[in-house]
């Protein structure tokens, strides 16, 4: 993307956010992003109350670290565009702390020994926004802010209609599209995005399986095999109108140059769906 970024690497994602937040909001708390990101990698990795450390394949730490990247650097490219309403340093900070906590809803009690945290996908927006309440209440955070965190974690559901969520300003709501913007894209930017199909595949079928849920988004799939050949049309005909209508086409702020420089992340999702229609296996239509 900008630049390339380790995403395995909590610390190399870290310093990307901390470059962001100081750009933005040079009198900002300077510990405020090492220790946050330190409770979210205590929360993946089985360090925080009674919670195992994550087990879902694709839905790990770095898929919450891809994602974190690219809302950051979309953050920023807003600031820099001069957008309005300008964000306010609070709401970058709850934005930050929602991306972090978005996935938590795959993390399993340390008594759940049954399958992995992916069969909890048709319900994981649900339990992470419970979880984030569970830990910001913790760390002394106020209902107001707790309540921002879970709407902005709420827009990330599969069917989820951010527009109609209580955001209580105009900049909360951006911070929210903004989070759903950077999961899509973080996610299907990633360099092993295809390779990593199969796996995605295998979490729908175990929450499938789970919930009993053969008529629900997850239970669609009949093989990898067809959530590969369909991806191309989940892109087109899903995630594209998405960010265009239902986010308001926070995406083009990360053009660079704004605003109509090439978009990295667009870009590289291109290059997948071009390689999944050259597949000789591939179907049209889906």
């Amino acid at each position: 993307m900008s630049a390339p970024v380790v995403t395995k690497d909590p610390g190399a994602v870290a310093a990307e956010v901390q470059a962001v937040y100081l750009a933005m909001f040079p009198d900002g708390d300077r510990m405020f992003v090492s220790r946050v990101f330190g409770w979210a990698v205590d929360c993946f990795g089985g360090r925080f109350a009674d919670y195992q450390a994550v087990d879902a394949g694709y839905h790990n730490f770095e898929h919450t670290l891809q994602g974190t990247l690219c809302m950051a650097r979309l953050l920023d490219g807003r600031w820099r565009a001069g957008a309005q309403p300008a964000l306010p340093r609070r709401l970058f900070e709850l934005g930050i702390l929602a991306i972090l906590l978005h996935d938590t809803g795959y993390l399993k009690k340390r008594s759940d020994r049954e399958g992995t945290g992916a069969k909890y996908t048709v319900t994981h927006v649900r339990r992470s926004a419970e979880f984030a309440a569970e830990l910001l209440g913790q760390k002394d955070y106020p209902a107001a802010d707790v309540e921002a965190v879970q709407n902005m974690i709420r827009c990330t559901g599969v069917d989820a209609k951010p527009g109609a969520l209580p955001f209580r300003s105009e900049t909360e709501r951006v911070t929210g599209f903004a989070l759903a913007t950077a999961d899509l894209l973080g996610q299907m930017a990633a360099e092993d995005y295809l390779e990593k199909l199969p796996t995605l595949f295998e979490e729908f079928a175990e929450a499938a399986a789970y919930t009993g849920g053969a008529a629900t988004f997850v239970g669609s799939f009949e093989s990898a095999e067809d959530l590969i050949t369909r991806t191309p049309q989940f892109w087109e005909g899903f995630v594209k109108p998405k960010l265009a209508r239902d986010l308001d086409g926070l995406h083009r702020f990360l053009n660079d140059p704004y605003p109509d420089g090439p978009n990295a992340y667009l870009d590289r999702i291109e290059a997948h769906m071009a390689k999944l229609r050259r597949r000789p296996s591939s179907r049209s239509g889906g």
